[in-house]
């Protein structure tokens, strides 16, 4: 009625509105997150609905293992878990080396599930785990940049480019049940949980902070990424003279609660006080502790006593903290910086020294363009919101200057690691496109109120002169505001339709094809779905014993353990290098070499991978070359990797290859009746683009049991004693027992029909 009359609303009228406008909006939010939520979820189903309900890659085929073990045996078997299956004949004490945040996860839900009375398998909540928790970190991106700017469409801006972004994606798929499939949403909750203890100086705030932390050691060993992250932030905040109550309570509260809780998991124990990496974060907890206490001495010392105390106080703590962490390192009581660490300041570093972790590809440099492949156009909104932080400076600011820094370098070092960059590089992007979004979609200029201000100054005469020639440039001006504002605001919109595409391609296409199942396009454009993988596990399930030993390179540990159940001498934790460097021996030494080594580990079955056929890269073959480095780091006198290169220094599998190369065992299972599918002299591995000999090698201790339909699993079983001779002094005699019994019949590969 007051606005009908034109009467002046009253404050109680005022407040109603101001009310109402503040629930929209909170409604308006509402909606837009479940949208953004159920738009993550969505973007991760490509591979369920273009494959099938599948575990991916490797090592999500232990943590699905682990889980249903969990769900039928309990939490405390699984605690105490021995694996006697894995790792033959060591056996692996899993129950305490491994983060179980996951597999906790996992089983809560079922559990839940099942009390609500909603049937549902352990699979499909392993499978859809990941989808579920993208749509938990878009919301935690919003609660984090909401803590950065006063724009709440920064927020939201913030977790869709988190829900969609490929960087993040790459890791959290359908049926990518890996730890990071929770953790990158424990990652941001608890960066979002550590600003606000700072900002209120809360004890409440930053114990949460350190049960969320708690959860993250649980759950990833990344958890050392906020062990380090946060306590560079606050000396970096210290050294910015900027040390208050605030941050001594939340720091204190957080590493007080935090390692207390961290030491609660098995695997970790001990090692937050007695690992290097850790040491970062207890120097700083210390450190804190000193500067409140000189805090308190110069409020009641005289400046110039003071002055002095504080010299001689810094310089001795400092001193004496240094000598004892030296004096306990050397005594063995601090273990030193572990080998992973220096192969992030050190690229070459495992190459030369852990060849297990460098033959890993995720573990290698980033690549320019994969920067843009899993930012897209974040990559450059992503400096200009840093460059906004330095405008305001806050203490949340400099987290983020901080983690852009950190997380920029770190992802550079490591492809894996473009994960934990992602989150930082959509807050700061969000905040750049929301700034330009905000000023550029204004309906009024903001120059306004100024030139209103300014005519009222000046004089009449002046006034009337002034505000003529503005009545006459005013179209002008406002067609050239409007054609800006247009043009600002048509350019973000085409950029973010094209960072949705592309996130959306990407998706689709790179990051939900399941490594045990592989697509390929059929003339007509039809897919067509090479299933040998699962193929050959499951012949290995129906026709071996269940406790016939599988020997395979290390990748196909846990597949061979979680699809076919069968005992295996390596797998993908491996924690114990010597004991593949065995493995790595047997497939590149001669077959007098490596049978007694199968023998002596009650090897049944040899299971290798090989693309030649069908053209499939990630084949044996092309990794043999680690197997050899590793193995030759143990045995540097019998396996040298310079043997299997050619005297030009070349890496070939044709004619040309050396014969260390033709005689290993791993050459001799891949090409074994290979060259039988193809007519003579035609011979090819159209991986390596060679031309192999008519000839295909010869096995004496093994013979061939199974060919997936593709021939990418090739599964041979070892021969007893009493068909290869019990004579293995050398390799002649090992030879002529051969020769005495090569009439035996052998049963040949499935033979395909090439087109």
């Amino acid at each position: 009625m007051a606005v009908a009359t034109g009467a002046r609303s009253t404050p109680v009228e005022l407040l109603v509105e101001l009310g109402r406008n503040q629930s929209t909006k909170t409604l308006l939010k509402v909606i837009i997150l479940a949208i953004i939520a159920a738009a993550a979820v969505a973007s991760r189903l490509f591979s369920v609905i273009r494959f099938e309900s599948i575990i991916h890659e490797f090592d999500p085929w232990f943590n699905f293992r682990a889980t249903k073990y969990l769900v039928a045996n309990g939490f405390y078997q699984f605690w105490d878990w021995f694996d006697d299956r894995t790792w033959h004949p060591l056996g692996r004490v899993t129950g305490g080396t491994l983060y179980p945040g996951l597999m906790v996860t996992s089983g809560v839900i079922y559990h839940l599930l099942r009390f609500l009375t909603i049937p549902v398998d352990i699979r499909n909540i392993c499978v859809l785990l990941a989808p579920a928790f993208s749509g938990l970190t878009a919301y935690a991106a919003y609660l984090l940049t909401n803590e950065m700017t006063t724009s709440s469409s920064a927020g939201l801006l913030a977790a869709i480019f988190m829900g969609i972004t490929p960087g993040y994606i790459s890791r959290s798929v359908a049926g990518s049940y890996d730890n990071e499939a929770i953790a990158i949403f424990l990652l941001v909750f608890t960066f979002f949980l550590w600003i606000k203890a700072l900002k209120l100086g809360s004890v409440l705030w930053g114990a949460l902070c350190a049960l969320f932390y708690g959860y993250m050691v649980a759950s990833w060993g990344g958890y050392a990424f906020i062990t380090c992250l946060v306590p560079l932030h606050a000396f970096v905040l210290i050294c910015m003279g900027r040390f208050s109550l605030r941050l001594y309570v939340a720091y204190t509260t957080w590493y007080a609660l935090g390692t207390l809780a961290s030491m609660q998991i098995p695997f970790v124990g001990f090692l937050p006080v007695r690992t290097s990496e850790h040491m970062p974060a207890l120097g700083i907890f210390g450190f804190l502790q000193l500067v409140a206490f000189l805090e308190y001495v110069r409020s009641a010392v005289p400046s110039r006593q003071f002055q002095t105390f504080l010299y001689v106080g810094l310089g001795g703590i400092f001193g004496a903290g240094l000598l004892g962490l030296v004096g306990l390192t050397a005594g063995g009581y601090i273990a030193p910086w572990s080998g992973r660490f220096y192969s992030l300041w050190d690229t070459g570093y495992a190459k030369i020294h852990i060849p297990i972790i460098a033959s890993v590809s995720e573990h290698q440099p980033t690549a320019w363009p994969a920067f843009f492949f899993d930012l897209n156009m974040l990559i450059w909104l992503f400096p200009a919101g840093v460059y906004m932080c330095f405008q305001k400076l806050e203490d949340e600011h400099v987290f983020i200057i901080v983690y852009a820094l950190f997380g920029s370098y770190f992802a550079g070092v490591m492809v894996r690691l473009m994960l934990t960059l992602t989150p930082v590089v959509c807050v700061a992007a969000a905040i750049a496109a929301s700034q330009l979004l905000d000023t550029y979609l204004q309906y009024k200029s903001p120059e306004v109120a100024d030139n209103k201000e300014e005519e009222s100054s000046d004089g009449p005469k002046k006034s009337s002169k002034q505000s003529s020639l503005r009545s006459a440039s005013q179209p002008v001006v406002g067609i050239y505001n409007l054609l800006s504002k247009a043009f600002i605001a048509g350019a973000m919109t085409f950029f973010l339709l094209i960072f949705v595409q592309h996130c959306t391609w990407v998706t689709s296409n790179a990051y939900s094809s399941p490594s045990v199942v592989l697509a390929s396009r059929m003339p007509d454009g039809s897919q067509h779905i090479i299933d040998d993988y699962r193929e050959a596990y499951q012949w290995l399930r129906q026709n071996t014993k269940e406790d016939a030993k599988i020997m395979s390179w290390w990748d196909y540990g846990y597949q061979i353990g979680g699809m076919a159940d069968r005992p295996t001498l390596v797998d993908n934790n491996t924690w114990n290098n010597t004991h593949i460097a065995t493995v790595g021996k047997a497939m590149s030494s001669r077959e007098e070499v490596a049978y007694p080594i199968m023998r002596q580990h009650e090897v049944d079955y040899v299971l290798v991978v090989f693309g030649g056929l069908l053209g499939y890269s990630g084949d044996d073959i092309n990794k043999f070359l680690w197997m050899v480095r590793i193995a030759e780091g143990i045995w540097p006198d019998e396996v040298k990797e310079r043997d299997f290169f050619t005297p030009r220094g070349e890496y070939k599998v044709d004619a040309d290859a050396s014969e260390t190369m033709k005689n290993s065992l791993m050459y001799k299972m891949s090409y074994h009746n290979y060259a039988s599918l193809f007519p003579p002299g035609q011979a090819q591995d159209r991986v390596r683009g060679a031309r192999l000999p008519d000839q295909s090698p010869v096995l004496n201790s093994l013979e061939e049991a199974y060919t997936s339909e593709n021939w990418i699993i090739r599964i041979y079983k070892v021969k007893d004693l009493d068909n290869v001779g019990r004579d293995h002094a050398s390799a002649a005699s090992f030879e002529r027992g051969h020769k005495k019994k090569k009439a035996t019949k052998k049963r040949g590969p499935r033979v395909l029909r090439v087109e």
